[in-house]
């Protein structure tokens, strides 16, 4: 068993340092894919598709205030709120709490940045598409690293600690109203090209994370069954079904591990069987449904 032990530290690629730094590289990466695309597309196309970059947007086309200015003036104040009143999932994770923070501060900082770049397109369509698209892209990234960018996605969290409802459902109130704002502000037709960028920036934040597909069924079979069941069970907190197996060549008994999880938690769990043992046999499959604890009721 030790000689497997220290074959799983040599083989293992990344150290916690090196994964940590190619983590702020993904958040800084994220977060300035996504100020460039605010600038190329949203904020010259009046298109207020949800969050804190949605609320600039309105401000800005009201006042003429810097967006940049409106980010950190509510992002800041935000992640304040989630340090206070979220506790646990934002200052119990220093690391976590540290790449929320720099998302929430460099984004604006990259939108002030590239403030003078000349638009894409003047094609709202277009713009509602293809700027739904690079944010996805930016967003997707930003979750790879297991962090934020902060603004009403806190908001959210907060709101889902304190009445009880669904995370998806807080976000959909937020952004709701952001847009609803839009519609106001804009004419209720940049309000329906807000919705078409919210809907493609979703899509293709599920495809940079995981793909098509909500929840993710995975099959584990390891050498290190043991200590990956405890990890999915303490680390990843999803539940973790053994079943019985025989390896069709050794005819030797190997257990296999069966997990469901949503596609936040995708990233975290191959991360987790690659720390514990890298030549695990993973099997990730689409879950079109999933009721039960933690899933749809």
């Amino acid at each position: 068993m030790m000689k497997k032990l220290q074959r799983r530290k040599e083989t293992n690629p990344l150290n916690t340092t090196q994964r940590t730094i190619i983590e702020f590289l993904y958040v800084l990466t994220g977060s300035a894919i996504v100020a460039v695309t605010f600038n190329l597309f949203l904020l010259p196309n009046q298109i207020a598709s949800g969050g804190v970059s949605g609320i600039s947007t309105i401000v800005f086309n009201i006042t003429a205030w810097e967006p940049a200015y409106t980010q950190w003036a509510l992002n800041i104040p935000l992640f304040i709120a989630g340090v206070l009143l979220l506790g646990g999932s934002i200052r119990g994770s220093i690391l976590y709490g540290t790449k929320t923070l720099t998302g929430t501060l460099f984004l604006p900082f990259i939108v002030f940045l590239t403030r003078d770049l000349q638009p894409a397109t003047h094609d709202p369509l277009l713009a509602s598409i293809f700027g739904g698209v690079g944010v996805g892209v930016g967003l997707g990234i930003v979750f790879r690293s297991n962090s934020s960018t902060g603004g009403t996605d806190l908001a959210a969290q907060i709101i889902n600690k304190y009445t009880g409802m669904s995370l998806g459902v807080c976000v959909f109130i937020m952004d709701g109203l952001v847009v609803s704002a839009s519609a106001v502000v804009f004419g209720f037709e940049f309000a329906l090209y807000a919705l078409i960028s919210l809907f493609t920036t979703s899509k293709t934040i599920d495809f940079v994370q995981i793909g098509i597909g909500y929840s993710k069924m995975v099959i584990i079979i390891s050498e290190f069954e043991e200590e990956v069941k405890q990890g999915l069970l303490t680390k990843v907190d999803r539940g973790v079904t053994k079943i019985a197996g025989y390896g069709g060549y050794t005819n030797h008994e190997r257990p296999m591990l069966m997990c469901v999880v949503s596609r936040n938690e995708v990233t975290k769990l191959k991360r987790l069987v690659q720390t514990i043992d890298p030549d695990a046999f993973v099997i990730v499959s689409n879950a079109s449904e999933v009721l039960g604890k933690g899933f749809k009721k």
